[in-house]
């Protein structure tokens, strides 16, 4: 048994702790917009007015690190074309010198913005774009962690932006206010189904998050540049602010992400309750296990046939699970707690229900 010691601690140590339980996870419900709104970074219909702004952005790792220098918040609506998302960044430097379509746009300062449409960790989409309106449009097939490809020839087209800057850009000699980015995103785009595509149906969820990337800069020669630290010889690592924490350096942790809800209520007529189901955390419970059992692979080389060589956390004890394992991939599968189907998740951390 002392022998086994240290891989067991090895393999609970290695289930990650999530940044916030299913339930204490960041949400926003977004309404319907009355019309198609204009992007021109002003938000001033109406409708815009009408939406809630979302709580301030926090440091990617949690609210246990410090506070952003700069406050952050974003709102959104939709409609039966469009994804309305709009961000408002305190910002007393702009600075944007990127012109070039995808660019790697976060080597400056940018906001980015990642959806899952259907909660399964895979075809998700990743947005950035700076204050020159940049952008860097891309689909990652899976978590980098399990072997992501990156497909940059994947476009959001039909995508509309605005963008506001409360300020002169890349102009050292005066001390800016903020910045907006207003967007317009077709829900066509976002759609694998080609023609079939379709809007969200009232009370749908989506997993989704914001990250705004923010470099330290210094002035020389009368342009912004990042700052050295002078122990490496190199900038001083970015800044990563989010919507909702990751819980470490990394925003290609989809299961993290928060949830948006769709409500039919037209915006400013009514309220609609956000409702989390209660699988998800069934599902956070297989992710777990997931994890589990990559470390049991990386340690002996073979996936566990069964719970009892993972040894699962207490909390994970009195839940089923069904194992089904070969030699170089697995299928573990959990009863919903609201359905009379089942929860699976396989060795590459997709996770989906039949």
């Amino acid at each position: 048994m002392k022998q086994l010691l240290p891989l067991l601690l090895t393999f609970v140590s290695s289930i990650p702790l999530f940044a916030q339980e299913a339930a204490d996870r960041r949400h926003y419900v977004a309404y319907r917009s009355a019309e198609k709104l204009m992007m021109d970074g002003h938000l001033d219909e109406d409708d815009w007015q009408a939406a809630a702004w979302s709580e301030l952005f926090v440091d990617i790792e949690g609210e246990h690190k410090p506070a952003p220098l700069y406050d952050s918040k974003m709102k959104m609506l939709w409609d039966d074309e469009h994804l309305y998302i709009a961000f408002w960044m305190e910002e007393p430097h702009l600075w944007a010198t990127y012109t070039e379509r995808e660019s790697v746009i976060f080597s400056e300062n940018d906001i980015e913005l990642f959806i899952d449409i259907n909660g399964d960790t895979h075809n998700y989409y990743e947005l950035e774009i700076n204050a020159l309106g940049t952008e860097w449009d891309l689909m990652l097939t899976k978590p980098y962690r399990d072997g992501a490809l990156a497909i940059n020839g994947w476009n959001i087209n039909g995508l509309e932006k605005g963008i506001l800057l409360n300020g002169t850009l890349n102009n050292p000699e005066d001390e800016d206010e903020s910045w907006t980015v207003e967007l317009a995103i077709p829900w066509k785009a976002l759609s694998q189904a080609g023609p079939s595509y379709s809007a969200p149906k009232d009370g749908q969820q989506m997993r989704i998050n914001f990250s705004r990337v923010q470099w330290q800069l210094e002035v020389k020669d009368g342009v912004y540049t990042k700052r050295i630290n002078p122990e490496t010889g190199k900038p001083f690592p970015e800044y990563n602010w989010v919507w909702s924490p990751q819980g470490k350096i990394s925003m290609h942790m989809p299961e993290e992400w928060a949830y948006l809800q769709f409500s039919e209520n037209t915006v400013g007529e009514g309220t609609a309750e956000f409702k989390l189901n209660e699988d998800e955390k069934v599902k956070d419970d297989l992710r777990k296990i997931y994890f589990l059992q990559k470390a049991f692979h990386k340690n002996t080389g073979t996936y566990a046939k069964s719970e009892k060589k993972l040894s699962l956390p207490r909390e994970l004890r009195d839940r089923h699970f069904d194992f089904e394992v070969s030699k170089t991939r697995f299928k573990i599968s959990s009863p919903s707690l609201v359905s009379d189907k089942s929860w699976h998740i396989t060795e590459d951390g997709r996770v989906w229900q039949d």
